[in-house]
């Protein structure tokens, strides 16, 4: 059974940080690409940030370009978004997935809140 566990959400002031986590089991976590995905309300989800399989690659929408970066741990099974000078635009729920190829998901998170107060 697969499983992919965020932490790491919750309330931060604009300007802020947080740390997410994702910690996948059930997988063989080198063989995917990992995407971070947000959602807010009345809005599509979208995708954020991902990372190839090395984890070498990674690529980012727009609007987090030098405030956000994507990582992982393939000896932990785990990916990380650091998200640095938080806007209250960034307020969301935030998932991470599991991606064979660039487009597709196999595997959703259950989403973790991020809440940014100006």
């Amino acid at each position: 059974q697969v499983q992919l566990v965020e932490s790491g959400g919750g309330l931060v002031q604009a300007g802020g940080s947080l740390r997410l986590s994702c910690a996948a089991s059930g997988l063989t976590f080198s063989n995917y690409r990992m995407g971070w995905f947000r959602q807010a309300p009345g809005k599509e989800r979208e995708l954020v940030a991902s990372i190839n399989r090395s984890g070498d690659i990674s690529n980012y929408v727009n609007s987090v370009k030098g405030r956000f970066t994507i990582s992982r741990d393939n000896a932990k099974n785990t990916v990380y978004l650091q998200m640095n000078s938080l806007k209250p635009e960034d307020t969301a729920v935030y998932y991470c997935a599991a991606q064979p190829t660039i487009g597709r998901v196999d595997y959703w998170g259950q989403g973790t809140q991020v809440t940014v107060s100006s």
